[in-house]
C-alpha cells in the first residue's frame, strides 16, 4: 500500500495536474505528476516520502483498466486484458508496483460510459470506499476532501479480484450476479 507512514492519494482525471499542485501546497502534503517517469521510480518517491499524504498520478492499474475498457468498447481481445492483468499483479506482488490507499476520480460524470463503469463499477465493489469522485465545481474543497476520506477495508490482495476482471461485464458489476471481485 505504498509508504507505511503516509496515505497515498492517485489523481485520476484531465484535470489531474492542476489538482496534484493545489494539494502539494497543503502543509501535509506531498505531491507529485508523474509522466513518462518509471515505475521504480515512483516506488522510491512513495517510500522516501515523509509527509501524512501523498498525492500522484501515476495508476498502477493503468494499463489493466485501459485493457479492460478497449475490451469491452470491442477495441482489444480478451488475451490482452489478460496479459495486462498478469503484468500488474506480477509488479504489484514483486513492489514495483504498489496499491494506493485511495483514488480520486475527477469529475466522473465526464468520462465515457465505459471508463465510468471501471472507475465508479469495477474499482468499487472490490474497495467500496477507497474510490472517492470528486467534482471540481466547489461543492466539496480539497481540504476539506483530505479530512474526510473514510476509513475502511484496505485493497484485497490483487492477484485474485483482478484476474477476475475479465468478467466483470461492465453494466452487472454491482448487482450481486458475479462472484465478488
Amino acid at each position: 500500500m505504498g509508504s507505511s507512514r503516509s496515505t497515498t492519494i492517485v489523481i485520476v482525471g484531465d484535470d489531474a495536474s492542476n489538482v496534484i499542485h493545489v494539494l502539494d501546497a497543503f502543509a501535509n502534503v506531498c505531491g507529485e505528476s508523474f509522466t513518462d517517469v518509471p515505475d521504480d521510480e515512483v516506488q522510491r518517491w512513495i517510500a522516501r516520502a515523509h509527509s501524512p499524504y501523498l498525492v500522484h498520478d501515476r495508476d498502477p492499474l493503468e494499463h489493466v483498466a485501459a485493457a479492460w475498457v478497449e475490451f469491452f468498447d470491442d477495441l482489444a481481445t480478451l488475451g490482452t486484458l489478460d496479459l495486462e492483468v498478469d503484468r500488474a499483479v506480477g509488479a504489484l506482488e514483486r513492489g514495483i508496483l504498489s496499491m494506493p490507499d485511495y483514488y480520486v476520480v475527477i469529475d466522473p460524470e465526464q468520462l465515457a460510459p465505459t471508463w465510468k463503469h471501471w472507475w465508479l463499477g469495477v474499482l468499487p465493489d472490490v474497495a467500496p470506499s477507497r474510490v472517492i469522485p470528486w467534482t471540481g465545481d466547489g461543492r466539496t474543497s480539497l481540504d476539506r476532501l483530505l479530512r474526510t476520506l473514510p476509513t475502511s477495508r484496505q485493497w484485497p490482495e490483487p492477484g485474485p479480484w483482478l484476474r477476475r476482471v475479465a468478467r466483470a461485464v461492465p453494466d452487472r458489476i454491482g448487482l450481486g450476479e458475479h462472484p465478488a471481485l
